[in-house]
């Protein structure tokens, strides 16, 4: 299978959707934050199951499981998970199939996302958004 074409959209749609995701996610407190992106990634390590590439597809399942549970102790090993995953997103990309069969550009729109959250990881997962209950206590007080 041969790369799609690609567009700006293709481009532009997972990085806004990966800004998106930071903030929302800085709304989480800790440490639910560290441990729901841990399940998250922990669950993404199955998505390109049947992806093209035979017997190989469950060699990412189980690395993707091991880092999952490490990443319930570490921001660190979520960074590293998503930069794993977005390698996994490049070789469906340019040799496998896409995510999402109706999307031929959907593994570069993974690649592009995962690869803008893991740095955020790798910080630490560092809060850009106030939740709104503590902006209003702060108000407040």
């Amino acid at each position: 299978m041969h790369p799609a074409p690609l567009a700006v959209i293709d481009y532009v749609g997972p990085a806004l959707g990966a800004l998106v995701f930071v903030a929302v996610m800085s709304l989480f407190a800790e440490p639910t934050r560290r441990t729901l992106n841990a399940i998250i990634l922990a669950g993404a390590s199955g998505v390109y199951l049947s992806g093209g590439f035979g017997l190989l597809e469950l060699i990412y399942p189980v690395i993707g499981t091991a880092i999952g549970l490490r990443a319930l102790r570490s921001y660190r090993a979520i960074g590293v998970g998503w930069l794993i995953h977005a390698g996994w997103d490049t070789a469906h990309h340019l040799w496998g199939n896409p995510i999402w069969p109706f999307m031929p550009s959907s593994a570069f729109g993974c690649l592009i996302f995962d690869s803008m959250i893991a740095p955020w990881f790798l910080a630490g997962a560092p809060s850009f958004l106030k939740r709104p209950q503590a902006a209003m206590r702060t108000a407040g007080a």
